[in-house]
């Protein structure tokens, strides 16, 4: 009775308004996976509705920008949403089936079972190497030379995941991560906009790149593994913990196959956009002296020697200085899901087969949330100020049950990093403006050129 009660009372909502922005300039936007949202919201309110096709070519969309209303879709916990957009078919297809692709009854087995390996007690175990990393890189500047933040900070992170996580030297193998992981992501993305998509197993240019591309990262993953159970006393604390990991309600363990594809997606959240973030937070300290000045004096605090996560009490203003950056440049601007039935969103009715687009960067640089919300202001995430916030204003990392599992460890990875590498050099960013371009995930549109200076004691940058 209750139940019917809820349908009834659904089914007497409004559907949200109509975008009224032209077809032409609707399909701009949503092609424009960072900015587009941006233009769809200003042009039809913090909830729109739109459509980009006929209904048999492509599903009518609904865009929230608002946090009561990405609160509506990412808080559910049942299959009423679910990742069963063309986005998710096709990174399924490229890459495999991980936790962050899965449709929903997959997926609750799979994060119960890699709920625990993702801890924050688990996860410092993968920190060890990341300001040895970190320095090295530092190691390799010159001094007064220009450097590209973008490609420095891939190399960081690569050279840190291999060694601390992975057991593995990855210094001389980014051609078998880096590029692989874009052409096969840029192929998803792009066949996931498509209103008619040929079948993908034709042999055509694009689709044989993507599957090369997708056969590299999966040997390379095997690699690892095979490496891992032929000796269980190798350093990779990752791949260790997925090969014991079991469903604590089944008992069941992960296959091979499974783990090789948790392995490749850390492999891409764990370098490409850890990378891109932390290379977006030096490139902003390199155009903000003063809060660089902030950082280096939070870090000339700490004892001498490698940073550890011991230390992360005590770089509370580097956290705020990354979640700045998070905000201006999330990892993933926006976010897709699939509505299987009819569910109240900010008030409106979404009928069931409705794609609901979830604007991340929109929410996260709306004027009518966040002051001079381009302006970068580590500030915003001072203790006092973080009372202020809507829980879903600010979500780099997602929300709800589907939230991003490894957001402890990216965390402890960029601030470890970001930290060393403002206590050993001074940044002097060439550039005004962060070039921003979208691929699968926000990354670094051009390289992005700093003068670099080894750090001096009592010299500000």
């Amino acid at each position: 009775m209750v139940e019917l009660r809820l349908e009834s009372t659904l089914a007497e909502l409004p559907l949200a308004p109509k975008n009224p922005l032209p077809y032409r300039q609707r399909r701009r936007a949503a092609k424009s996976f960072h900015t587009g949202m941006e233009t769809l919201r200003d042009a039809g309110g913090p909830i729109t509705r739109f459509t980009l096709g006929p209904r048999l070519l492509a599903p009518p969309l609904v865009l929230a920008t608002s946090p009561g209303a990405i609160r509506d879709i990412l808080s559910i916990k049942d299959d009423s949403v679910d990742k069963t957009t063309s986005v998710f078919v096709e990174m399924r297809r490229v890459l495999g089936a991980n936790l962050s692709n899965l449709p929903y009854e997959p997926w609750l087995s799979r994060r119960r079972t890699l709920q625990p390996v993702f801890t924050k007690q688990r996860v410092r175990e993968f920190g060890g190497h990341m300001a040895q990393a970190a320095e090295s890189v530092c190691d390799e500047w010159p001094d007064g030379g220009v450097v590209d933040l973008d490609a420095e900070s891939r190399k960081l992170t690569l050279r840190a995941l291999g060694r601390s996580v992975l057991g593995i030297d990855l210094d001389h193998r980014a051609d078998e991560v880096d590029q692989p992981l874009r052409v096969a992501l840029k192929h998803a993305m792009h066949r996931a906009i498509l209103p008619v998509r040929v079948p993908s197993w034709l042999p055509i240019p694009g689709a044989r790149r993507a599957r090369a591309a997708s056969t590299k990262v999966h040997r390379l993953a095997q690699e690892i593994l095979r490496s891992c159970r032929a000796d269980p006393t190798r350093v990779a604390p990752l791949v260790h913990a997925l090969i014991d990991a079991k469903d604590p309600v089944t008992g069941e363990s992960l296959s091979d196959e499974e783990i090789c594809e948790e392995l490749i997606i850390f492999l891409f959240a764990g370098h490409d956009t850890t990378a891109t973030t932390l290379a977006y937070a030096l490139w902003a300290l390199g155009r903000n002296p003063e809060c660089q000045d902030r950082v280096a004096a939070e870090v000339a605090e700490l004892p001498d020697g490698p940073l550890t996560v011991d230390d992360m009490p005590r770089l509370n203003y580097t956290v705020q200085v990354l979640r700045e950056s998070l905000r201006l440049c999330p990892p993933g601007p926006t976010g897709t899901r699939m509505a299987c039935r009819d569910i109240e969103v900010g008030g409106y009715r979404v009928p069931a087969g409705t794609m609901l687009v979830v604007g991340r960067m929109a929410v996260q640089r709306d004027p009518g949330l966040w002051d001079a919300p381009l302006k970068f202001d580590p500030d915003r995430f001072s203790p006092d100020n973080m009372k202020k916030l809507d829980r879903w204003q600010y979500i780099p990392f997602g929300g709800g049950p589907r939230s991003c599992i490894g957001d402890h460890f990216a965390m402890l990875e960029t601030t470890l990093a970001l930290a060393t590498v403002i206590r050993r050099a001074e940044i002097d960013s060439v550039e005004e403006e962060f070039p921003l371009a979208v691929h699968f995930t926000m990354i670094a549109g051009a390289p992005i050129p700093a003068r670099v200076r080894p750090r001096r004691p009592g010299v500000s940058a």
